[in-house]
């Protein structure tokens, strides 16, 4: 232990913190089913694993594409003509005809009704990358950035773990379902200056994560005239625009940006305005770390361009990407496709949940759902939402993440991933939900945990939660949240002037 002291001793604060975000139910998750990952023949009393976003209901597509178009890659007999021009050094700005293929696609996602242009496309490994880079671009340590509740855990690690930004709560809850107010976003800016935070932006996640819905035009609109009012920045995740599987359509920011462009009546600045995207969630794509900044700020695209050497996509994979997105007839045949079997399989969940009495807030795209059970604690806390959580990971191995987790006022609310599995798996996760409700018995009614192993994971699993503000000098401290608490100060801030 001692040995262990002294040589953190030798390294950076960052590396030898724990603010990289890992220590929430979120990815605890996680850890239980990699200790014990299902398999329909191999381990079918394992954990199935519904807590990651994947999107494989439609990679059979991709497949089959490239088995038919070998030139697609450098790597085979057909390709390899190629393979030393791309394999040499490439600039940051990428190859241009990837550039020019994803700002097209980009555009094609949206129904064609906005343009992109492929010189303001900037590369990052990943989303992950890609809205880090954005950070550094636009804030300083301490400054902050308000998001509507609830949002995506991981946010903590890809935006202010390295940055040492804050991300300031705005406070949504369900008697809307969980749409963003003109109160609440006047609320939580106001609570942030009141704390002396300089707040830089808003940032958004369109598709919801873990929401699973759309924002309409009108509440675009709204979001677009604050960030003016305040000269803060806007900065629109729309990673899910592709995987809308049922009315309304989606409407991106820049759709919004181009009509209040043109309004004479509008006063808006476009270099406030950034997009966060990748291949991910919309092509099931998430191992290729592809991830793209758009951003209408000359300033920013210039600096995260420079930015991007620390994370670029491989040739290679911009290489195969470009043919692939190049091919119009096979990207709306894929968009298409995939939009019938999310809409499937997300009925098909649902039903079965509904089927046990589970509800889930009304959605349209994403590939999870927000599941409300609420009704199954005996206490509206979030302290039940925990022990809840444990025995479904433990009792009914599913791993799914539970509210608190995503910054959600609410107890009780967990969302479930439902597209990264087969149509067996899921059939399978169903009966055992069926099979735990029924053990339940009547409502606010806890099953006994009976066996050995159920209680070494509880002994085991770190369940230390609550909702939280992130502020500069102790990122992760436990700042418990209500909808009308201000922001809490840390003594840094309180410190400037």
């Amino acid at each position: 232990m001692v040995i262990l002291r002294e040589n953190q001793a030798l390294l950076s604060k960052i590396a030898t913190s724990d603010q990289h975000g890992e220590n929430s139910p979120y990815f605890d998750g996680w850890k239980a089913y990699d200790q014990d990952p299902f398999h329909l023949t191999e381990n079918p009393n394992g954990v199935i694993q519904m807590g990651l976003a994947e999107n494989q209901l439609s990679l059979d597509l991709i497949e089959k594409w490239v088995a038919k178009h070998p030139k697609s890659s450098i790597c085979t007999k057909d390709g390899i003509s190629q393979f030393k021009e791309i394999a040499n050094f490439q600039d940051y700005h990428g190859l241009y005809e990837f550039r020019k293929a994803i700002a097209k696609f980009m555009g094609k996602v949206r129904g064609n009704r906005v343009a992109f242009d492929p010189d303001r496309i900037v590369m990052g490994g990943g989303a992950t990358g890609a809205s880090e880079s954005l950070m550094f671009c636009l804030a300083d340590p301490g400054d902050g950035f308000l998001v509507p509740t609830p949002y995506y855990p991981a946010f903590g690690r890809d935006l202010r773990w390295r940055t040492r930004v804050q991300l300031l709560p705005i406070i949504c809850n369900s008697s809307n379902d969980f749409k963003i107010t003109k109160e609440a976003l006047e609320s939580a800016y106001e609570n942030a200056i009141a704390s002396n935070i300089k707040v830089k932006g808003l940032i958004i996640t369109n598709p919801s994560n873990p929401l699973g819905t759309t924002m309409d035009k009108e509440t675009l609109k709204t979001l677009m005239r604050f960030i003016n009012e305040k000269n803060i920045h806007i900065v629109c995740d729309e990673i899910y625009a592709a995987t809308i599987f049922n009315t309304p359509e989606f409407v991106s920011i820049s759709e919004v940006l181009q009509e209040m462009e043109h309004d004479p009546m509008s006063l808006i600045n476009p270099g406030l305005v950034h997009i966060i995207y990748s291949l991910s969630k919309d092509m099931g794509l998430p191992g290729f770390r592809v991830g793209i900044l758009y951003s209408y700020n000359d300033n920013v695209v210039s600096s995260a361009r420079k930015m991007s050497s620390f994370g670029l996509i491989s040739s290679q994979t911009q290489y195969f990407l470009a043919s692939i997105l190049s091919d119009e007839e096979f990207v709306e045949g894929f968009l298409s496709e995939s939009s019938k079997r999310l809409a499937k399989r997300h009925k098909t969940f649902t039903q079965g949940l509904e089927k046990e009495g589970i509800t889930c807030l009304a959605s349209n795209a994403g590939l999870f759902v927000w599941m409300d059970l609420h009704r199954l604690l005996k206490k509206p806390t979030f302290d039940e939402e925990m022990d809840l959580w444990r025995l479904i990971i433990s009792d009914v191995k599913l791993n799914v993440s539970p509210g608190s987790s995503f910054q959600c006022v609410e107890p009780g609310w967990f969302r479930v991933c439902f597209a990264n599995m087969d149509d067996q798996t899921a059939e399978i996760a169903l009966k055992r939900i069926h099979a735990f409700v029924v053990k339940k018995g009547r409502r606010n009614e806890r099953a006994p945990m009976n066996n050995k192993r159920s209680k070494s994971f509880q002994k085991n699993l770190r369940l230390s939660f609550s909702s939280r503000l992130y502020d500069e000098t102790n990122m992760m401290s436990p700042r418990v949240m209500s909808p009308h608490s201000p922001f809490p100060r840390s003594p840094l801030v309180q410190a400037k002037t």
